[in-house]
């Protein structure tokens, strides 16, 4: 397995994870353990944001290009968000 696929794959990986936190989150009364799984994703957020400097170094991957404001315009139109 090569760096390029390592790094894909971990940032699959930590990506699904904070989706799950989210769900977790969002589902638990208990105060003490949504802090604590707050705090956890908070960390897999900074895990995942040193990852994708990684990625972005090494020209593993290229993000998309910016959207230009008519873009952004018309996504804020659809949703209602004006």
């Amino acid at each position: 397995m090569n760096d390029k696929t390592m790094v894909a794959d971990t940032l699959t990986g930590i990506n699904g994870e904070l989706v799950r936190f989210g769900e977790m989150i969002s589902q638990t009364e208990n105060q003490q353990l949504k802090q604590t799984l707050k705090q956890m994703r908070n960390q897999c957020e900074m895990s995942q944001e040193e990852i994708y400097r990684i990625a972005r170094e090494r020209g593993y991957y290229v993000p998309a290009s910016m959207a230009t404001k008519e873009e952004v315009d018309h996504v804020r139109q659809v949703v209602g968000k004006e």
